[in-house]
């Protein structure tokens, strides 16, 4: 399991973007790829659980959405998630 954190920007462009991006998402969790994903409470970022096997299919699965190539969108950090409860 990876984790995707992502911070935003002042740009608006993202959320021009946001809805065709949501969609993507939710038709990969349909297929249990994104388990889990979201912003922040404040809309300073967004956390995204995949269930990918490696950090190369992590990366592809970023390089497959043009939303976080877009100013204003900004992948912070990934990391692998040794869960123990699922």
């Amino acid at each position: 399991m990876w984790i995707v954190e992502l911070s935003y920007g002042a740009d608006p462009g993202r959320l021009d973007a946001r809805p065709a991006h949501r969609q993507l998402l939710t038709g990969l969790h349909q297929r249990g790829v994104v388990r889990m994903a979201g912003p922040f409470a404040d809309d300073s970022g967004g956390l995204i659980v995949v269930d990918l096997p490696d950090q190369k299919a992590v990366e592809e699965f970023i390089a497959a959405d043009p939303y976080y190539a877009l100013p204003g969108v900004t992948v912070e950090r990934i990391r692998e998630w040794a869960t123990f409860l699922d």
